[in-house]
């Protein structure tokens, strides 16, 4: 094997062991691995099923609220939704029938919601203002019409 042969070798494998560990890094100090307490609920049987059974926005504290939400057949149930400004929202969210998405413009939150699986996020709303609500997954011929509001009082 020649000298160059030997180097390329060398550099090629401590990437490889530089990436792992970074990755390994991010994952586990960090905290930025996808999340492993993984909810399913029988997506023929959510409505029977709590909390989906009974949807909405609960306050759970000061400045704190729960947003119970199904996605269906191009329609966010509950759509608009109204909340405080410095409010943080804890969404729990799944799908009766196909993949959809949840998207709120303005913001971070970008989700996959699918059915037989209950997908959570937390969104702070500091600042006043009325935030678009977008399915961004193709779920059928209506999807350009499954929207919603989120109003930040």
């Amino acid at each position: 094997m020649h000298r160059a042969e030997e180097i390329w070798l060398i550099l090629s494998f401590g990437m490889i062991i530089g990436f792992m560990l970074l990755t390994g890094y991010q994952t586990f100090v960090e905290g930025m691995g996808p999340p492993s307490h993984k909810e399913t609920i029988d997506p023929q049987k959510v409505d029977e099923t709590a909390p989906f059974d009974n949807p909405g926005i609960t306050q759970i504290g000061e400045n704190e609220y729960e947003v119970v939400m199904t996605l269906e057949v191009f329609n966010f149930n509950p759509g608009n939704i109204e909340v405080p400004a410095g409010s943080t929202v804890h969404f729990t969210l799944t799908s009766k029938d196909v993949v959809h998405g949840f998207q709120i413009a303005e913001t971070n939150v970008n989700a996959m919601v699918m059915p037989g699986y209950i997908q959570k996020i937390t969104q702070k709303f500091d600042k006043p203002g009325e935030y678009l609500v977008l399915c961004n997954e193709y779920c059928g011929a209506g999807h350009q019409m499954m929207s919603t509001t989120i109003t930040v009082k």
